[in-house]
């Protein structure tokens, strides 16, 4: 654990008792400070008091009596409207912040040379892949790395700050809108896309609080962006006009439709400036968005002074992560692939993208325009089985392409591999839903299980790699 220092003796309102608000609870109190935890949930709240926390119903507290509102990532900070809780934190005129927050200020508090090294990854798609790369490419070369935050443990339960340590956290853009003082040495924005725009406001909100990751970078720190979109070259010139060290990254299907110079990817394939990396043997980093991974990795290992041959290696042999473009098992010459992480249309085109046919299954909880930007790729689907709440709207979207409405994820597994196996040859059968999960899973993992339980059911062998 990592105490907060900084409110010795002083209470702290806290909000919101998940993973990472009962952790920075924890951390707190570590600290010196007396923080008083509430929940809108009864099972939150008796956690909480079996571990002997003061727990203090704050709709009728006296805020003047505190220093600080700790907020869950989970609780809006603007939009739709502001937390009852934000809004009397704004009465009281004290500040709102989150877990990533505290962690920066423990940092801050360390004596000079103490402090650790931190890379911090953000992005609408590929975020928790390249967080996991870049740990495990830092641990294969004899680092000390601590991982966590949005993936894995809370930042704060990471272990306690050491010089020699890397952390490698993974934020948010909920956790972002809560931090002020967050100054990672190496801060990465993957990509950005529309989502969550309920929550910031609009696109323009989204943008700002992904961009929060680079407000207090010190100097001498690399800002790694990015720029298929629009909104990451603006935000790469615009980091470049104020003097920062920026590092741009561009993809392409193709090598030939890369730009000629700086940092680029394609699939199997890293131009690292004047050096060609084959990435042909990495198993685990298939398609364009995966080099892109790769490419963030390999920058971030080679500027924390890992040897350029000893990254590599680090690469070839990462295992990939469960739930995204993760093989889960084969049937004589059909693989099945689960990216259940795919819960939007751009992340959907990514698992699309790598493969030149597959059998795709599709569906749940619908994002804002559906699958209609897929459309480009619909030549690489052989048939489509759709699943969920948005299976009728796919269907109508999908039109001429070979569909049909399975309802359930085992039935459409079992359709899908029939036909696969049928259409003989190498084939792929792959779950990138392109959806929220919530319409019949908890979430997308229970989803992603649930693929492969199916896969399992019908006499596949797992895959060790992929």
């Amino acid at each position: 654990m990592i105490p907060v220092p900084g409110f010795e003796g002083r209470r702290v309102a806290l909000f919101g008792l998940g993973r990472s608000g009962i952790t920075a609870a924890r951390a707190l109190q570590a600290g010196g400070a007396l923080p008083v935890l509430w929940d809108d949930g009864v099972s939150g709240r008796m956690q909480a008091e079996a571990e002997g926390f003061n727990v203090g119903d704050l709709t009728v507290a006296d805020w003047s009596g505190f220093d600080a509102l700790v907020l869950s990532p989970g609780a809006p900070l603007t939009h739709p409207k502001p937390h009852w809780t934000v809004d009397k934190a704004h009465a009281a005129g004290i500040p709102v912040i989150g877990d990533i927050e505290l962690f920066a200020r423990a940092l801050d508090a360390l004596p000079a040379g103490q402090r650790p090294r931190v890379v911090a990854i953000t992005g609408t798609n590929g975020k928790s892949t390249t967080t996991a790369l870049i740990a495990y490419v830092l641990k294969q070369a004899g680092l000390k790395v601590h991982m966590g935050g949005n993936i894995g443990i809370g930042v704060l339960a990471l272990p306690a700050p050491t010089p020699d340590a890397v952390y490698v956290i993974e934020v948010s853009s909920y956790q972002l809108d809560l931090t002020t003082s967050f100054a990672p040495d190496v801060a990465i924005l993957t990509n950005i896309s529309p989502d969550h725009l309920d929550r910031h406001g609009g696109m323009e909100g989204y943008v700002k609080a992904k961009a929060r990751i680079f407000q207090s970078q010190p100097d001498g720190a690399l800002a790694l962006i990015g720029i298929d979109e629009d909104w990451g070259k603006a935000r790469a010139d615009r980091l470049e006009g104020e003097g920062a060290n920026v590092r741009r990254i561009a993809t392409a299907r193709l090598e030939a439709d890369l730009p000629t110079s700086g940092w680029r990817a394609a699939p199997a394939l890293l131009l690292a400036d004047n050096d060609r990396i084959d990435l042909s043997d990495a198993r685990s980093l298939p398609g364009r968005h995966n080099a892109q991974n790769a490419a963030f990795a390999y920058a971030t290992a080679t500027a924390l002074g890992v040897a350029p041959d000893v990254a590599l290696s680090g690469l070839k042999a990462f295992p990939g992560l469960a739930h995204r473009m993760e093989a889960v098992g084969r049937i004589n010459e059909v693989r099945f692939i689960n990216d259940s992480k795919g819960t939007n249309a751009d992340a959907a085109a990514q698992a699309l993208a790598s493969y030149p046919a597959v059998f795709w299954i599709a569906g749940g909880k619908a994002k804002e325009g559906g699958i209609e930007s897929l459309r480009p790729l619909f030549g690489h689907v052989t048939k489509a089985y759709l699943i969920g709440e948005a299976a009728d709207a796919f269907a109508v979207t999908l039109g001429d392409v070979p569909h049909v409405v399975a309802h359930t994820m085992e039935r459409a597994v079992q359709m899908a591999a029939a036909d696969a196996a049928k259409a003989g040859g190498e084939q792929v059968v792959l779950l990138s839903p392109a959806c929220a999960s919530f319409d019949q899973f908890p979430d997308f993992e229970v989803r992603g299980e649930a693929f492969r339980a199916a896969v399992l059911a019908l006499g596949a062998e797992a895959e060790s790699a992929r």
